[in-house]
């Protein structure tokens, strides 16, 4: 239950021109990182304006920037424990200016801001799970059914037709702690198989 996420290869297989781009001019996998929180932090204003397709391009570029960083890194040969947390911080940090966006388009249409604020912590507890669980010892998790890439998703529907905000909130809160759940019972699986081998 990957959800959009079993579309990386793919996506990373279309963005080989860039990664390639890239390893020639030697960038730093972090230029992408900085990328990604920028293209954020631009969707948050066109989410608080109520444009759905500024927002949809911003969040493409999110999601963009997300995958070249790690597929940089490992194409020069430069991955290191510090990418992973600059990694980490980033995509924490554009998921919150993304629900600040979504504050404050709830603010002006009359929504209800504290179901944006339950969204934001809920949106938070997949990747806890997988954190968590990776500081065990299990491989970290990704994807759904409700990862990052269903979180922009979604915001792109609540900006195009605000009046489902509260939809929007249910599934998000309910993907999430479902998401967390299963991430948390396949690395249950994973470590406990771990500790019978030794």
């Amino acid at each position: 239950m990957n959800g959009l996420y079993a579309l990386k290869p793919w996506c990373i297989a279309r963005l080989g021109v860039f990664t390639r781009w890239a390893v020639a001019k030697q960038l730093s996998p972090d230029v992408f990182t900085v990328l990604g929180v920028a293209a954020a932090m631009l969707a948050a204003a066109t989410i608080t304006a109520g444009w759905w397709l500024p927002t949809l391009l911003l969040l493409g570029a999110r999601l963009v920037a997300a995958n070249l960083d790690g597929a940089v890194a490992r194409a020069r040969g430069v991955s290191r424990p510090w990418g992973f947390v600059l990694n980490e911080i980033g995509d924490r940090l554009s998921d919150l200016l993304m629900f600040t966006g979504l504050a404050a388009l709830a603010v002006q249409t009359g929504g209800p801001v504290w179901m944006v604020a339950a969204v934001a912590v809920t949106a938070t507890l997949p990747t806890f799970a997988s954190l968590a669980a990776a500081g065990a010892g299990a491989t970290r998790t990704n994807g759904g059914p409700f990862g990052k890439t269903e979180r922009c998703a979604a915001t792109v529907v609540v900006v195009a037709v605000p009046h489902v905000l509260t939809l929007f909130a249910v599934a998000v809160v309910a993907g999430s702690v479902l998401t967390a759940a299963l991430r948390l019972k396949g690395a249950h699986r994973e470590l406990a198989s771990t500790e019978a081998l030794q």
